[in-house]
């Protein structure tokens, strides 16, 4: 039996420590300030761009964490043995402080080190390393030195690298990595760099591959036929994309590292199925109990799905997040909805205490982030959405009820707006004694992922992430507008939330009392006069009780380290507390209000209890 997730972390904790690097706070999973453009954290390093990016951190220059994270890309693959909508990020990071030998040397010894690693057998290991791109002359050659610090690795290991061969070069589209995708498709500003990734053989026995798409290809870590795991990736972040054809080198050639716990803790199994490691125990045991089958080859991919499924729902319910059919709430609607559909097909009334029952065992797992407080309201939100969703089914059933034939685009549709996968669609439809086109429905299916991705992309690009000079100006502009609403409103205003787009900001607040037109005019001209006053904004690294006992703003959801970053606005160079604005950032900002230019605040409307959204451009 491998190790249990606690005992992982207290090994990496302890490696990464006994190396001089400090742990940073996690960030929220739910995001609803600067990046949350993307609407989750999906990475450990979305919380540091600006440090890739050149700006100083004030825990120093060797870093690591574990991050809740969650990617709803390929929700659709949820139910194979390895994908997860919602898993753990464990990540280090050097801001130029080592590189490509240190950091590879490192990873491989936590691997298999004995004493002070996982102890993993370095003879099912193997590895990934970058090509080339040709389309952009900074990224067109090779990463030689990385083959070469491998090569040298095994070789010390008593390891020979071509028999099996264990070394690969892929391009851009395995061995790079940015959050905009490819360089191609990088926004102007992003920071990105070529990867290594490491892979665990679960050997010949566990191949899958002659049932894979990749049957008549050679079995290589890449296949993603099974028998191969990745369970680190080694990024180096040494460019910046300047120009749609263009990338030139960061001040500092950083790395950023990210391996799956849940699947490193596979690994420690030496079994390729992340559903038997301690993180899903509990809650397999739940689902079984509940739907009394076992978890095997005819129930696996309904109870993974119910699993994955169930425990973001729990973690995302306890961040504050309710189903809804926008944003972050229509994610968490489709993720309950997708588990009741997945308990009804084993047999489960899902409208009972089931789905409950099964998220209690995700909090269990999770001891130290669930507090008995949440178990209540998380059941409350689960029945009730489970409830709802039950006369949807009904409703479901109807429509389908009402055709006399049933076509592809018909099936998607169904799929699409009550939460149907196709083998339900297929299963009501069959007693009907009718068939559907699949091929029509997947050509719907495609057409529908291809526009989501389109949609995430250009969200993605519009918002905080691409640092354009508009987006930094709003950014900028959003510290002004927090303080000139503290000013005019009075001192219970909390930031709530922001998005920015190089069309606009957004800015939630909450407050006593809604801000009459009066009052949203004279914070208008503060913000006006202090852009016209062409104030400078600078920062200073200082202790976190500090920077409170200052008076600087911080947004209430967020965790901040011992050591925090203040950006002020106006003041003397180096007395923040002498400042108009003090406030808890990471930047990066414009360095004077007055690059800003005239904010309009164009809109002011009511999003909830006290609460308040603004929009300005």
């Amino acid at each position: 039996m491998g190790l249990t997730h606690t005992e992982l972390r207290n090994k990496y904790k302890k490696f990464w420590e006994d190396r001089g690097h400090k742990e940073i706070p996690g960030a929220p999973l739910a995001l609803t300030s600067g990046d949350s453009t993307t609407l989750f954290t999906s990475s450990g390093m979305q919380q540091l761009v600006s440090y890739l990016l050149g700006e100083e951190h004030p825990l120093g220059d060797k870093l690591f964490d574990i991050q809740p994270s969650i990617r709803t890309q390929d929700i659709e693959e949820v139910g194979d043995n390895r994908h997860t909508t919602f898993f753990e990020m464990m990540g280090n990071w050097s801001l130029g402080a080592y590189f490509k030998k240190d950091q590879l040397e490192n990873f491989y010894m936590f691997l298999t080190n004995t004493k002070i690693g996982l102890g993993l057998d370095p003879h099912k290991l193997f590895v990934t390393v970058f090509e080339g791109d040709k389309k952009f002359k900074a990224l067109s050659s090779p990463d030689t030195e990385s083959q070469q610090i491998w090569t040298d690795i095994f070789t010390k290991a008593g390891i020979d690298v071509n028999k099996p061969k264990r070394i690969y070069a892929y391009p851009a589209s395995k061995n790079w990595w940015s959050r905009g995708g490819l360089p191609a498709q990088m926004p102007v500003g992003e920071p990105g760099g070529p990867d290594s990734e490491v892979f665990y053989d679960f050997g010949e026995n566990l191949k899958l591959h002659e049932q894979s798409v990749f049957k008549d290809e050679p079995c290589h870590p890449n296949c993603d036929c099974g028998r191969f795991l990745e369970i680190g990736n080694s990024v180096f972040m040494q460019y910046k994309k300047t120009n749609e054809t263009t990338f030139e080198e960061l001040p500092k050639k950083n790395v950023d590292f990210g391996g799956g716990l849940e699947r490193i803790l596979a690994a420690t199994n030496d079994d390729p199925d992340i559903f038997k490691t301690d993180v899903f125990n509990k809650v397999m045991h739940s689902i079984e109990h509940n739907s009394g089958k076992k978890y095997d080859a005819t129930t696996q991919i309904p109870m993974r799905i119910i699993a994955d499924h169930l425990r973001a729902a729990t973690f995302l319910i306890k961040e504050g997040v309710r189903p809804s059919n926008k944003e972050q709430g229509y994610v968490l609607r489709r993720l309950l909805r997708r588990a009741a559909i997945q308990l009804r097909d084993l047999g489960v009334d899902y409208k009972g205490a089931a789905a409950p029952d099964i998220c209690h065992a995700v909090m269990e797992t999770y001891p130290t982030h669930f507090v008995e407080g949440n178990n209540k309201t998380i059941s409350d939100v689960i029945k009730d959405e489970v409830s709802k969703f039950a006369k949807t089914i009904e409703k479901g059933i109807h429509a389908l009820n009402k055709l006399s034939a049933v076509s592809g685009k018909d099936a998607f549709d169904l799929y699409q707006s009550y939460g149907f996968p196709l083998e339900i669609i297929e299963e009501l439809v069959v007693k009907k004694g009718l068939y559907i086109d699949k091929a029509q429905f997947y050509a719907e299916f495609e057409k529908h992922k291809n526009l989501s991705r389109t949609s995430s992309a250009g969200m993605f690009k519009g918002g905080l992430a691409d640092n354009s000079e508009q987006v930094l100006k709003y950014h900028t502009a959003t510290h002004l507008l927090h303080q000139a609403l503290f000013d005019v409103l009075g001192a219970d205003v909390k930031q709530e939330g922001s998005n920015i787009t190089g069309e606009r900001l957004r800015f939630d607040f909450s407050a006593s009392h809604k801000p009459s037109p009066e009052e949203m005019k004279k914070v208008e001209e503060i913000i006006n006069q202090k852009i016209n006053d062409k104030l400078p904004m600078r920062f200073k690294i200082m202790p976190k009780s500090d920077a409170e006992k200052i008076g600087a703003r911080s947004f209430f959801k967020e965790k901040y380290p011992d050591m925090v970053k203040v950006y002020y606005i106006g003041g003397d160079d180096d007395k923040p507390e002498t400042a108009y604005s003090k406030e808890f950032c990471g930047g990066p900002h414009v360095t004077n209000t007055g690059t800003i230019g005239t904010l309009s605040i164009f809109k002011t409307e009511k999003i909830g209890s006290n609460m308040y959204r603004v929009y300005a451009k």
